[in-house]
């Protein structure tokens, strides 16, 4: 079994992991391909509305105010609107992520 996953009761040859619990109002959701350098914005925005990031293949750097934060497959993480951001590919492959705008 992957590490951080568990079988469901009453599943078979099934796996799953938690990604994120109750975030609130769902705005709307997306999917990414970020090809080797690719990512963005140039420049870290911000907006008020928060992004949960779930990447589902590859690894994914997160660029906020005064540090950078690493997720990788099967893994999340949410981005407040209100600090300086930007996302980048983390790797020399394709990363595909799932971005999940919630009303902050």
């Amino acid at each position: 079994m992957k590490e951080g996953f568990m079988v469901p009761p009453n599943h078979v040859n099934f796996e799953a992991k938690k990604l994120f619990g109750n975030m609130g109002e769902i705005i709307d959701g997306a999917i990414a391909y970020m090809t080797v350098d690719g990512g963005g914005p140039t420049e870290k925005h911000t907006h008020e509305h928060n992004h949960l990031f779930i990447v589902v293949k590859g690894s994914a750097k997160i660029l906020l105010d005064d540090e950078e934060i690493v997720v990788n497959q099967d893994e999340s993480f949410l981005v407040k609107g209100t600090i300086p951001h930007a996302v980048w590919n983390n790797q020399k492959g394709e990363t595909v992520m799932i971005g999940i705008s919630v009303k902050s």
